[in-house]
């Protein structure tokens, strides 16, 4: 995603911090790379301008000297930037929340409901999908497979073809469970016609949504400015979802229009998978192009793949100083939920160049190691599993263990040596650490810096 805009944006504030003097060639052969990153990311040709004559005008001013010229630059660099990305809105939560999503066919829609009751319900919120699509035949379908699939609750009529009698059915169930975040699927079009303007206008009448949200794909690229005025003329949507922003390089062109029109962009998707999701700040995003990180969404992500149950049951290990071997098994899985080390590279600071490193699709590659790992810990007696020391000087066990499991002893050596770096990360101090909370930004560089440097990182 935008990764030779990053690079290009990285090299860029290099050269003009380690440059002994700014001259026109070294600022005009900066201003070149930019504009071509920026139009290659489809960034609005304007724009692009725009940004470039400030740049250069600031550059070459007489009045500003030395250093505070090249710091005054980087700013202006990175304030032109931010502002082209728009402001930073996030959605407004209330005690309960009714959200309706709008979008035309192959938006995905549907898909992104479901990764957004996903996010909120582990975040606390008691959440429900509700199939209000009475178009598209497998709507309604796909929507209830996602919710099965991911533990989520579902509702809607199969039978019903009127959105409004649906909801209105909803709400009697409502007066029961007492939802508090209800993401709302409705029809989609080829285009914003006046039957769906109308069908959408009755629905907002009767929902009375706190969020109307228009969801959009990446690779609409520029065109969505006028997508996103359209959509706000005719319903007045709160806020925009993008999708699809690992797969294309029309995502800069998407989140500069939306900028255009003062649409904020709350969410953007970046996957297939139900933790593909991440909230939307200008700020955090540009830090990430920037190979500065952000690892307050790496946290969240965190937050987003680990069970609440499994999180307390972790805590209450660490603060008696002891991990059994299907907590490894469980951290281990949490991380290859995160969706890869693909997924995760920008949120550590100053990872980019390490990431290279890394043999690709190592994360991606644990299912198998998993796979092994949970047979062999079924293969153990409840004394080993719970006291994996036991293991390490008796190789007998480790063959009785390997034979049972089916695996090779080095199999069963290898989820020792996991057990065993956890466990020295528990015994190190992240005892401290509430679970429930997340690591603050200094725990997670300490615990990177710490584990890192001695090779102990296994992906």
């Amino acid at each position: 995603m935008l990764e030779r805009l990053g690079e290009v944006l990285r090299k860029a504030t290099n050269k003009i911090a380690n440059a002994i003097f700014l001259d026109k060639d070294l600022v005009d052969s900066i201003i070149r790379d930019l504009q071509r990153a920026l139009i290659e990311a489809d960034v609005n040709v304007a724009l692009v301008k725009e940004l470039s004559d400030k740049i250069k005008k600031e550059a070459l001013d007489e009045r500003i000297k030395g250093i505070e010229k090249k710091e005054h630059i980087i700013k202006i660099l990175h304030d032109e930037l931010l502002k082209i990305l728009g402001e930073y809105k996030p959605i407004k939560l209330e005690k309960v929340n009714r959200i309706m999503f709008l979008g035309l066919y192959g938006a995905g829609k549907t898909t992104t409901i479901a990764k957004l009751g996903n996010y909120y319900a582990k975040r606390g919120f008691k959440a429900v999908l509700i199939g209000l699509d009475t178009h598209r035949p497998a709507a309604k379908e796909q929507l209830k497979q996602l919710a099965e699939k991911n533990k989520l609750n579902f509702f809607t009529d199969f039978n019903e073809k009127n959105p409004v009698k649906i909801w209105e059915e909803f709400e009697k169930v409502n007066k029961k469970e007492n939802y508090t975040m209800i993401l709302v699927d409705t029809a989609g079009r080829h285009s914003l016609d006046k039957d769906l303007i109308d069908e959408l206008k009755a629905l907002d009448k009767r929902i009375n949504p706190t969020e109307k949200i228009l969801v959009m794909p990446a690779d609409i690229g520029q065109a969505a400015k006028t997508q996103a005025k359209e959509f706000k003329e005719a319903v007045n949507v709160s806020g925009i979802i993008i999708t699809r922003m690992d797969s294309t390089a029309k995502a800069g062109g998407a989140l500069t229009a939306c900028a255009e029109t003062n649409s904020s962009v709350y969410f953007i998707a970046t996957g297939e998978k139900i933790n593909d999701i991440e909230e939307f700040n200008p700020k955090s995003f540009l830090s990430r192009l920037l190979d500065m990180g952000d690892l307050q969404a790496l946290i969240e992500k965190v937050k987003s793949v680990t069970n609440e149950d499994e999180i307390k049951k972790t805590q209450k290990n660490i603060e008696e100083g002891k991990l059994s071997l299907d907590d490894v098994i469980e951290q281990v899985k949490s991380m290859g939920s995160l969706g890869g080390l693909d997924k995760i590279k920008s949120m550590i600071p100053g990872f980019s160049g390490m990431a290279n490193k890394i043999p690709e699709g190592t994360l991606e590659n644990q299912q198998e190691k998993i796979a092994k790992w949970e047979h062999i810990v079924k293969s153990m007696t409840a004394e080993e599993k719970e006291n994996p020391e036991l293991l390490e000087k008796q190789t007998s066990r480790i063959a009785r263990i390997a034979q049972g499991a089916g695996v090779h002893t080095s199999d069963v050596r290898s989820l020792l040596k996991q057990y065993k770096m956890l466990s020295d990360m528990v015994k190190g101090g992240m005892n401290d650490m509430d679970m429930s909370k997340g690591m603050s930004q200094k725990q997670m560089m300490k615990f990177a810096k710490k584990f890192m440097k001695k090779g102990k990182m296994k992906f």
